[in-house]
């Protein structure tokens, strides 16, 4: 994933930079191929690194070049299928290629002890490898029997192997395998290291280590130091901004609460149980919670096999991962119109982890699926309507949500909307600020401050982008001169094209169209707020995309 790339950085010339890791203009918290010569390759979603590991190989080798290529990948990450991918092909093309895992929850296999020691050093050592070869010329040689006694000493040789080797599976994928070796024991694993090196083909390390070994707060808690924001070395306590319940806490605890009326509501996530609110679902229902390890595509076919038994799956997932099923969701979801909800979590900007990370993309590749509803709740209480909404509809829906604490709004008696139902906060004739989620509060600053000035602006939430509200979004266009989408997400194929599109159908011209949301690049790291105010997703750059231009009013009358 490269959360771990921290001491990497720091031995490759950033320590002077150190104080601004995944800060805006800073360093970034993944390896990142811009910043260094020594960050081969970018990374932030896992079980990449086998996969790029052997493209480099590869092209070592087609380039008559003999440096060494080591990839390393952690035990959770060896759940995605796309790592056993790159160690099934590997394994087929017998290519010099050094794999270490870093096994730090004893997921894979215990630690066998001297035993597994001598297996390891003695399968790599390339003395041992030629008395090996010699021996079995030997017996082969020896007249009449020699050829039958090899046979027999090979099928002894691949049973033991099942009893006492524990990589097998990797053996089985053509890679030699070596370990567990103790990750803490420097001089044993640079040892193992060294060794391999000299090995020919395919090579697993398999290293046990314990995540946070050292740090005593880490240690005791692992995952809660996982991607650690900042914190105090002393006591270990992260700087955590108090405030409202999180939009993720609201949506766990409306599910868990669901899920009590109706025994077939399931959840799923994949490797997020914590981050994606599901802990007290987890806890509450075990028999119905699925924690499918980093395998994003596997649990959205699991979601539709689910649902094609009669059961209601809930996919908890970040908006960035839910990318990496893409053709799941078509396929095996939308296609048959199964009833799966995809709760998207950390949609729009994230803040410090960066592009890798960014949600601002769900809403381009989401909206062409056919027979998917799309809903983006502006607080909390709309959050839970919708999901309690989704849960009557026999079709798959999907709820972004974003990052962070919620607005704060009281949580009142859940009540019901219609489907494809927008809202009107208020009215106005000069302009109207269609604001998609959490933005729309600050299209209501903009539209206090508008107002102050003398320009009314009406303030409607869109509830849904597919499907629109079609009859109140043509109404406003028809009613005043300009209209200003405003979202957390990419212009490109996201909500402003939706709206574009509609109007383009409809063959409204007149009206000017400002559209507020990310460019066509991949956004920077930096602070939720310090993004959305570079981009003019704030009550001030709604304001300036207003008062920016001069406004023909419907009249005719200019606004200056």
């Amino acid at each position: 994933v490269g959360h771990q790339s921290y001491v990497h950085k720091i031995l490759t010339g950033r320590l002077e930079k150190f104080n601004t890791l995944r800060q805006r203009g800073g360093l970034s918290g993944f390896p990142k191929p811009e910043e260094s010569p020594h960050d081969v390759f970018a990374t932030g979603h896992s079980s990449t690194s086998i996969s790029v590991g052997l493209g480099l190989a590869i092209a070592r080798e087609l380039r008559g070049e003999h440096h060494k290529v080591i990839s390393v990948i952690g035990d959770g990450s060896l759940t995605g299928g796309l790592a056993f991918e790159a160690l099934n092909n590997a394994g087929h093309l017998k290519t010099n290629l050094i794999v270490v895992l870093n096994d730090n929850e004893m997921s894979i296999a215990p630690n066998v002890g001297a035993l597994s020691t001598h297996l390891s050093r003695a399968r790599i050592n390339p003395t041992l490898y030629k008395m090996k070869e010699d021996f079995e010329q030997f017996i082969q040689k020896i007249p009449k029997v020699g050829e039958t006694t090899f046979r027999y000493l090979d099928k002894i040789k691949d049973s033991l192997k099942y009893l006492v080797i524990p990589g097998i599976l990797f053996e089985e994928l053509g890679f030699t395998y070596v370990g567990p070796v103790d990750g803490h024991n420097l001089r044993q694993l640079t040892q193992t290291l060294v060794e391999a090196t000299r090995h020919q083909g395919p090579i697993l390390i398999h290293v046990l280590t314990k995540k946070g070994k050292g740090y005593r707060p880490a240690e005791d808690n692992p995952c809660k130091y996982h991607g650690v924001p900042k914190f105090e070395v002393s006591t270990g306590q992260l700087q955590i901004t108090p405030g409202p319940p999180t939009y993720t806490e609201v949506f766990g605890a409306t599910l868990t609460e669901a899920a009590a009326a109706d025994q077939r509501i399931v959840a799923i996530t994949a490797a997020m149980t914590q981050g994606t609110g599901l802990k007290g679902f987890a806890q509450a229902y075990p028999e119905r919670f699925f924690d499918v390890g980093i395998a994003e595509g596997h649990a959205v076919t699991l979601a539709g096999g689910l649902a094609r038994a009669g059961l209601k799956p809930v996919v908890a997932i970040y908006s960035t991962f839910l990318q990496r099923a893409f053709d799941q969701i078509i396929h095996d979801v939308c296609l048959q119109g199964l009833p799966v909800i995809f709760a998207v979590d950390r949609a729009g900007v994230v803040g410090e982890d960066g592009p890798t990370h960014h949600g601002v993309f769900d809403l381009a590749y989401l909206r062409m699926m056919p027979g998917l509803t799309i809903m983006v709740p502006r607080d909390e209480n709309e959050l839970r309507q919708m999901f309690l909404l989704a849960l009557q509809m026999d079709k798959p829906v999907a709820i972004r949500y974003p990052r962070g604490h919620g607005t704060g709004r009281k949580l009142t008696t859940v009540e019901a909307f219609n489907l494809g139902e927008a809202e009107v906060l208020r009215t106005g004739e000069h302009a109207a600020i269609l604001a998609l989620g959490p933005l729309v509060q600050r299209a209501e600053e903009a539209a206090d401050r508008l107002q102050a000035a003398g320009i009314h602006s009406a303030v409607i939430n869109p509830r849904f982008v597919k499907p629109l509200d079609k009859k109140t979004i043509l109404h406003w266009a028809r009613r005043v001169p300009h209209l200003i989408t405003v979202e957390d997400h990419v212009l490109t194929g996201g909500f402003s094209s939706a709206v574009l599109e509609l109007l383009a159908d409809e063959g409204i011209r007149k009206v000017q169209i400002s559209r507020l949301g990310y460019p066509d690049r991949f956004i920077e790291t930096g602070t939720i707020p310090e993004l959305h105010s570079v981009y003019d997703l704030t009550a001030e750059g709604i304001y300036r995309s207003v008062t920016g231009r001069p406004l023909t009013l419907v009249g005719g009358d200019k606004w200056k």
